[in-house]
């Protein structure tokens, strides 16, 4: 029943009547328990008109939005007339009330808002970026992270996150690779079904307390060519299914409440208006039930790639196609109507769409108590909670990535002086990274004040030496005084929030501005120099690797991201991160990836005659800086002892079971991720070298040793075979177990078709 925090007006209990007269009529008396979301949306677009359901797939921002120039449409009118289904950009419990109480109170249904936000790592308390929280390779923890963000969003009256982004990303050019989990597919999928799980819980969202997800962007956005935003794509089908749908369809089986389209083209149609992929594939093939909402003004768009000649063709073209809700294009709202009634568009296509929002909004029990998340009193209380901060804290630590040491890590805590150098040490905005919410300066922890408290006083020496762009080179001379009355130098180096993320592609991944300079300027002081790089994507550090004696990857850490790079450095932490991408020697070798397919003429192998006639460039190896699921620890992990329970894997059999023995070999606790991979040597078409089946994070104490045990079956194997049917092949198969892509301990089975005699 109706549950509103306010007292309720005489339009309220009208709109309650009206709601109770829509659900009596699917039968004679009311039933115990409320009707399932989908009768009730039923017997309310029985009452509806065209132009009312037409409303609920509109939606519109802020006058101040923060993604592009917002439409000028009067909103009031159109609300009052049922005219919008959502808003976006509008935030806070109070202005979330005001617009919510507009609909409910005035509109003739008194239907609900949607209201929607891009939550993408964190609301107040800021988490790592997403390929940052990627690198803990920590399931449980980065779903934590989401129920905190999707917590904090809701007491501010958002009840849709336009997240999680599961695009796939193999260019790190493309500056929206920060907003993933990186490269491979399998990890991918894990960590998109962490994400939705983390915003919805169990989808019942019996408490205010989740929102709904958005997987996003579907699909194939993160293969743009030349790494270029908003540019077209050109992946054949094998390759978008095997490589860019897999993390799509792992949140539509976590239950994910909403799809976004992508911007680009995908075989010649645009995302926006592509059937393939919003009708065949995501509702026929895969049974998604929810709704599909364009990216900003992207119908409006595709008059832009060509597909369109006018807007209300457009509009015709994405409904048609099974795009359901209209992100500021304000195509639907003065189209549809005219279409459906012309015979272009079908009137039941209207009525799926509608009916697919509704429903939504009943899920969140948004149309029996519409102000559940516009509660003011929660909203002081839920932002920046201590368990919430140590959250951020402890996530930071675990997505840091050891890429180098050679021992200047950790440093001691006790007699020495530091000299923290760099543009980004003391730099609050800038390590929160692309998409920090609704951060405040105030909020975030530097390392410079985190630093400060393991080493106070004069033990700190602190220049920011340079900044990220330009070319002043005037705060050398304070650098190397710093350096010279300390004893190792930590130089904080990379990229400020705004060098990733939307619409900050870069043909250049070297550091910007004077900081390579700056790093040799302090490496010529002759005492130990940590790298400490703030990124949201990889950097081409080739030049830079030589003049460190360590290198840790804090990427854009967050709100905590201080304390937690504190942690690290000095030991209080054993960093555990492994990477979620390659990372690249120069631009020349992207699009790099471990998982790419074999060569007719590969790298001979130790021993074989030099022969230039090969795959390979004249001025760089082939071989990534770091490879896939690479990350050192202060401690040391063995791999040894890898067995099968059979070396047959049957297809009407018991899974493969794989067990390998992991030791701590070194004279620290420690996490490291134990990572399997396949190969399948001979296909109907190419296969890759290597692919990710299988991961565990694990922790050992000092001398201690356990066995990890990894399960295939069958569908581990699959594949889009010649014939672009989807399965196993019989033949032979090599596995791989390490700590990273190039793990070298290896064994080999089966896999046969045919049931045994």
């Amino acid at each position: 029943m109706f549950a509103s925090p306010v007292a309720q007006s005489t339009k309220t209990r009208r709109r309650r009547l009206i709601l109770l007269l829509a659900v009596c009529s699917l039968g004679p008396t009311l039933p115990a328990q409320p009707a399932p979301p989908e009768d009730r949306v039923h017997a309310l677009l029985s009452r509806m008109t065209l132009e009312e359901k037409i409303g609920q797939l509109v939606q519109y921002s802020s006058r101040s939005d923060m993604t592009g120039p917002a439409s000028s449409a009067a909103l009031a009118p159109l609300i009052r007339a049922g005219g919008v289904g959502s808003l976006l950009n509008i935030i806070g419990a109070a202005e979330t009330r005001k617009w919510q109480r507009l609909a409910v109170e005035s509109s003739r249904f008194h239907l609900p808002l949607l209201f929607g936000l891009d939550v993408v790592h964190g609301y107040r308390t800021i988490f790592p970026i997403p390929l940052a929280t990627a690198a803990s390779w920590d399931l449980a923890r980065i779903e934590a992270a989401e129920r905190i963000a999707a917590a904090e969003a809701a007491a501010a009256g958002i009840n849709w996150t336009f997240a999680p982004m599961v695009d796939i990303a193999r260019d790190p050019r493309w500056g929206r690779i920060s907003e993933g989990a990186g490269e491979d597919p399998f990890l991918g999928s894990a960590v998109a079904r962490a994400r939705v799980i983390g915003f919805q819980g169990d989808g019942r969202f019996a408490t205010p307390e989740s929102i709904l997800a958005c997987a996003k962007h579907f699909a194939a956005y993160g293969a743009v060519q030349a790494g270029r935003d908003y540019f077209t794509t050109d992946v054949t089908e094998r390759t978008l299914r095997e490589v860019y749908l897999p993390p799509f369809r792992a949140a539509v089986e976590a239950g994910v409440g909403t799809i976004m389209a992508a911007f680009n083209d995908l075989d010649g149609t645009p995302c926006t208006a592509n059937a393939f992929l919003l009708d065949r594939v995501l509702r026929r093939e895969w049974g998604f039930r929810g709704f599909v909402v364009s990216d900003w003004a992207a119908i409006e768009e595709l008059r832009a790639h060509g597909t369109a000649a006018d807007l209300r063709d457009a509009a015709r073209q994405a409904v048609v196609a099974g795009l359901d809700m209209d992100m500021e294009s304000e195509a639907y709202g003065p189209h549809l109507a005219e279409l459906v009634r012309s015979g272009a568009v079908p009137e039941a296509r209207i009525e799926a769409a509608a009916g697919a929002i509704l429903v939504a909004k009943f899920r969140l029990g948004l149309v029996d108590d519409p102000y559940r998340y516009c509660d003011e009193a929660r909203e002081k209380t839920a932002w920046l909670r201590p368990e919430s901060l140590a959250a951020a804290r402890d996530l930071a630590r675990r997505s840091c990535v050891l890429l180098k040491n050679n021992g200047a890590l950790p440093m001691k805590r006790d007699g020495i002086t530091v000299a923290l150098v760099g543009p980004l040490a003391d730099s609050p905005q800038q390590q929160l990274g692309a998409w920090s919410g609704q951060s405040h300066r105030e909020d975030t922890v530097t390392i410079r004040s985190a630093l400060a408290e393991f080493f106070p006083g004069t033990r700190l020496r602190y220049a920011p030496g340079c900044t990220v762009r330009g070319s002043d080179t005037s705060g050398f001379k304070a650098a190397r005084d710093a350096a010279a009355g300390a004893d190792v130098i930590v130089a904080a180096l990379g990229e400020e929030a705004d060098q990733s993320g939307e619409a900050t592609s870069r043909t250049s991944l070297d550091l910007s501005g004077p900081q390579l300079a700056l790093l040799r300027e302090l490496r010529a002081t002759g005492k130990p120099v940590i790298l400490l790089l703030l990124t949201g994507r990889p950097l081409t550090i080739e030049p830079a690797e030589p003049l460190a004696d360590a290198i840790l990857l804090a990427w854009h850490p967050g709100t905590m991201g201080g304390p937690a790079i504190a942690d690290v450095l000095t030991g209080a932490y054993n960093p555990s991160g492994h990477l979620p991408v390659t990372w690249p020697r120069n631009v020349g070798q992207i699009p790099i990836f471990y998982a790419h397919k074999n060569s007719g003429r590969p790298a001979p192998h130790v021993g074989e005659p030099e022969d230039r006639y090969y795959s390979h460039y004249i001025d760089a190896p082939n071989t990534p800086l770091y490879s896939f699921g690479f990350g050192l620890s202060y401690t040391t992990f063995a791999f040894e002892g890898v067995r099968l329970n059979s070396p047959v894997l049957r297809a009407d059999g018991a899974p493969l079971v794989v067990t390998v023995r992991v030791s701590n070999t070194g004279s620290r606790s420690g996490e490291t991720v134990v990572q399997l991979y396949v190969r399948d040597r001979v296909g109907s078409v190419t296969r890759p070298v290597r692919e990710l089946k299988g991961f565990a994070k694990i922790a050992l104490n000092v001398g201690e040793s356990r066995e990890i045990e990894f399960k295939l079956t069958p569908n581990d194997l699959a594949f889009w075979r010649a014939d672009m049917t989807f399965g196993p092949e019989p033949g032979q198969f090599d596995l791989f177990i390490g700590g990273d892509s190039t793990a070298t301990l290896s064994t080999s089975f089966t896999f046969e078709t045919t049931p045994r005699n």
